[in-house]
């Protein structure tokens, strides 16, 4: 994304243009349960996303050829957890047609020294087809722009120069910082707000060797912060570890992701007692991965909106979790539904 070009007015919608539809940037979960809200109330609305197909941090990137046969492997989010009513509903529907699976309650925690224990907590949901194909469920029937770059959201409001009822940021902070100067509210809200990376490593094997897992919590640690055991949490036991680094590792290697798979690698294999290296690997970088801190916001509007109608949504405006991206953006579907007419 460029660089914002604010408020200049030769930037502005030209009011001649019509304003046909709301303009949703970002096609992660958020976004897309943004413009699921918006179209279950007959506004018009389209998804701009940038990469070629909608998931955004619950994406499975496709792996090299070679790797595990095309089989995704989720290298974001690790799993979700549901106690919003309105989530489990859609979590319930997911359930039934095979989308979604509980998972496990309970997680193992390793300390500094190597020592684990088994941590009991809410039920966690994966799934069967990766949790991209979670978004893609909720985004079927939407009019989506894909491999579509966005430099500037400007006063009118208007999306690089095109009017719009409404735009919404879906992503986080420091990305929508890049769209947006003053005189937009928005740009206020989402300045100044820091993320953690995060490098996730995925880990073939040519067969399952380590303890039952199925995920793990690692504390105090140089290189781990999280193991999942992508074949239990998909449920077909592929042989198959995802790995995510530590914020400082990551820090480190932002401009070069494999820099750090030999450390986790090494890392992997102490911790769970693996003597087989891997058969493949492969690294993806989440620049931000999570806020550092959410933002401060009511439990019923988790969502930045103000009277020039430029929205902010996403796992930062709560507790940063699938669950607050996908309420979100649907509250804020909800709370624009009523107040724009394209």
């Amino acid at each position: 994304m460029g660089e914002p070009r604010g408020g200049d007015l030769s930037d502005m919608a030209d009011s001649a243009q019509p304003r046909t539809d709301v303009l949703v940037i970002g096609g992660g979960i958020s976004g897309i349960a943004c413009a699921r809200a918006l179209t279950a109330a007959g506004v018009p609305v389209r998804v701009l996303e940038r990469s070629g197909r909608v998931g955004g941090r619950l994406a499975s990137p496709p792996l090299p050829r070679g790797t595990d046969d095309g089989r995704p492997v989720d290298l974001g989010a690790a799993y979700f957890t549901v106690s919003d009513d309105a989530f489990a509903e859609q979590v319930a529907d997911w359930e039934r047609r095979g989308l979604a699976r509980p998972w496990t309650d309970t997680l193992q925690a390793y300390a500094a020294d190597g020592t684990a224990e088994a941590k009991s907590g809410p039920q966690r949901w994966a799934a069967p087809g990766g949790l991209r194909s979670l978004v893609a469920d909720l985004a079927e029937g939407l009019t989506i722009e894909t491999r579509r770059e966005v430099s500037a959201v400007t006063p009118g409001p208007a999306v690089d120069g095109e009017p719009a009822c409404a735009v919404v940021l879906a992503m986080p902070d420091p990305q929508a910082a890049r769209l947006v100067a003053a005189p937009l509210r928005a740009a206020q809200a989402v300045a100044d707000r820091e993320w953690e990376p995060v490098i996730a490593v995925a880990l073939g094997y040519d067969e399952r060797t380590w303890p039952e897992l199925p995920a793990a919590f690692v504390n105090d640690h140089p290189v781990l912060s999280l193991v999942a055991d992508d074949g239990s949490r998909r449920g077909d036991d592929a042989p198959v570890l995802v790995a995510h680094t530590t914020g400082d590792l990551a820090r480190r290697h932002l401009d070069d992701p494999d820099g750090v798979i030999d450390d986790v690698v090494g890392a992997v294999g102490e911790l769970l007692g693996l003597d087989a290296a891997p058969r493949w690997t492969h690294a993806h970088r989440w620049t931000f991965a999570s806020p550092a801190a959410p933002h401060d916001t009511p439990a019923d509007a988790p969502f930045h909106l103000d009277d020039d109608l430029i929205a902010v949504v996403g796992d930062g405006w709560g507790s940063p979790k699938v669950e607050t991206a996908w309420r979100s953006g649907t509250l804020l579907g909800r709370a624009l539904a009523a107040r724009v007419t394209c």
